[in-house]
C-alpha cells in the first residue's frame, strides 16, 4: 500500500544495518501489530510500515488516547491526570532554569489539551501553542480558552523567534524528522533552549515488558529513542544534548499500562515494583530513566 512507510535506512544516520528486533500490538485503538526495528549504527529503534502523515489520525482516536481526549475514565487515566498536574510546575520550573529567564516567548509543540500552554501563560510567557488534533484543540478552547494553532503553521513560524521550545512526547509522532529538527534549530534564538522529552527503550521497565511495553504505542509512535540515537540525530542537524533530566513517574505510569496490556488487567503490587527498580537504576545513571528530557541547544 502507497500510505504506508518503510524503511529501508535508518531515519535518523541513513544506515542500512537495521534489523527487526519485535513485533508489538497496537493495544489502544486497532488491534493491529507492527515490526519494529533497531539500526546498530545509532541504536534508534523505529516502527516499520506505519501509516502516513494524511493516513495516521484515525489512530488517535480513542477515548482512552489521554492527551486528545482530557478522559478520566478508568483508574490509571485518573492518575495519569493526577501526575500531570503536578509535573506542570516543574517542567515551567525546568524552562526557567534551562533559559536563565523568567519570562520570554515559548514554543509548545504537540500542545494535547493545553495544560502546559496553559500553565507558562499564567506565569507571565507569551506561548504559541500547536496541536495537529482539532479535537484537542477544541478541549483546550474549553478548558483554558486557549487558541491553539495547527502543526500545519509550524513551517510558517519566523527564523530566530523562540527562548524556549518544548516537545513533551512528542518527537516520536514527527513523521519527517530530518526536516523537523531542521526548521526547529532555524527558528531557535541563538541563546534559546529546545527541551525534547521521550520514551527510553533502554531503560529496566522497557526491558522487563519487552513487546508489551505501553511506550512503544505502534504505530503512533513512529521512533523509539535511546539517548545515544537522540545525540546522533541533534548533532546531524546542529545542536548539542548539554543536559539529561529525569522524569520519575513515567516508569510508574507505564508500567501500569504495560501490566494490563502483557496480562489483560492490571497487577498493581509488580508493575509499582518495576517503576521503583527502573527509578533506582536511573538515580546512577539517568540515560536509564524510562522517559528522558533532553535538553538542547544550538
Amino acid at each position: 500500500m502507497n500510505d504506508l512507510v518503510h524503511y529501508s535506512h535508518c531515519p535518523v544516520c541513513s544506515s542500512a544495518d537495521i534489523k527487526d528486533v519485535l513485533t508489538v500490538k497496537d493495544h489502544s485503538v486497532s488491534g493491529q501489530s507492527f515490526r519494529i526495528a533497531e539500526c546498530a549504527d545509532c541504536s534508534l529503534r523505529f516502527t516499520q510500515d506505519v501509516p502516513d502523515a494524511v493516513s495516521i489520525s484515525p489512530y488517535y482516536k480513542a477515548e482512552e488516547y489521554i492527551s486528545h481526549t482530557n478522559t478520566s475514565k478508568g483508574l490509571i487515566n485518573r492518575v495519569y491526570k493526577f501526575v500531570r498536574n503536578r509535573t506542570m510546575i516543574r517542567k515551567r520550573r525546568l524552562v526557567q532554569s534551562s533559559t536563565g529567564l523568567q519570562k520570554g516567548n515559548i514554543l509548545d509543540l504537540g500542545s494535547g489539551v493545553g495544560s502546559f500552554v496553559n500553565e507558562m501563560k499564567q506565569h507571565g510567557w507569551t506561548v504559541t501553542g500547536l496541536e495537529p488534533d482539532a479535537d484537542a484543540r477544541k478541549v483546550a478552547n474549553d478548558l483554558y480558552q486557549l487558541d491553539l494553532g495547527d502543526t500545519n503553521e509550524f513551517y510558517q513560524l519566523r527564523s530566530a523567534s523562540f527562548d524556549a521550545i518544548t516537545m513533551w512526547h512528542v518527537l516520536e509522532h514527527v513523521h519527517d524528522l530530518s526536516a523537523y529538527i531542521q526548521q526547529l534549530r532555524n527558528i531557535l534564538k541563538d541563546n534559546g533552549r529546545l527541551l525534547v522529552a521521550v520514551p527510553n527503550y533502554t531503560s529496566f521497565d522497557a526491558k522487563s515488558y519487552g513487546e508489551y511495553w505501553a511506550a512503544y504505542d505502534v504505530p503512533r509512535h513512529l521512533y523509539h529513542f535511546s539517548p545515544r540515537s537522540v545525540q546522533v540525530l541533534m548533532e546531524k542537524h546542529g545542536l548539542r544534548v548539554s543536559e539529561y533530566k529525569p522524569m520519575w513517574y513515567d516508569s510508574f505510569y507505564i508500567s501500569l499500562l504495560s501490566s494490563r496490556y502483557k496480562h489483560s488487567k492490571t497487577n498493581w503490587l509488580i508493575a509499582l515494583v518495576i517503576g521503583i527498580r527502573s527509578n533506582l537504576k536511573a538515580l546512577r545513571d539517568v540515560k536509564k530513566c524510562s522517559s528522558v528530557i533532553y535538553i538542547i541547544s544550538r
